[in-house]
């Protein structure tokens, strides 16, 4: 059960993160893939470009929050893993003896 909560915190932090990450990226990627070549003006429907605009942030946001779920569970499992091959090799090895108390 312990490994199952930090896979699970794992992949809740790497999907905050992709979130955050898209979310700061997101508009710098929108405004310069939105931004009119060799600056000619351009008429579009602005409501339409708001819809679309939005529409591909949310979408940025769902993949980046994916894609940090997805990496984070990868390193999740390296960690689970590398933590329990740790407490399986402390575990095979037995304490050094101590030496019997010398009473007065």
């Amino acid at each position: 059960m312990n490994a199952a909560k930090t896979l699970l915190n794992f992949v809740l932090a790497g999907a905050l993160l992709g979130v955050v990450v898209a979310s700061w990226l997101g508009p710098h990627y929108l405004g310069w893939n939105n931004e009119t070549p060799y600056a000619t003006q351009t008429m579009c429907n602005l409501p339409e470009v708001i819809r679309q605009t939005s529409a591909d942030l949310i979408s940025y946001q769902v993949i980046g929050g994916g894609a940090g779920a997805g990496l984070f569970l990868i390193l999740g499992g390296l960690f689970v893993r590398r933590t329990h091959q740790r407490a399986r090799g402390q575990a095979g090895q037995t304490p050094p003896p101590t030496a019997p108390r010398a009473t007065p």
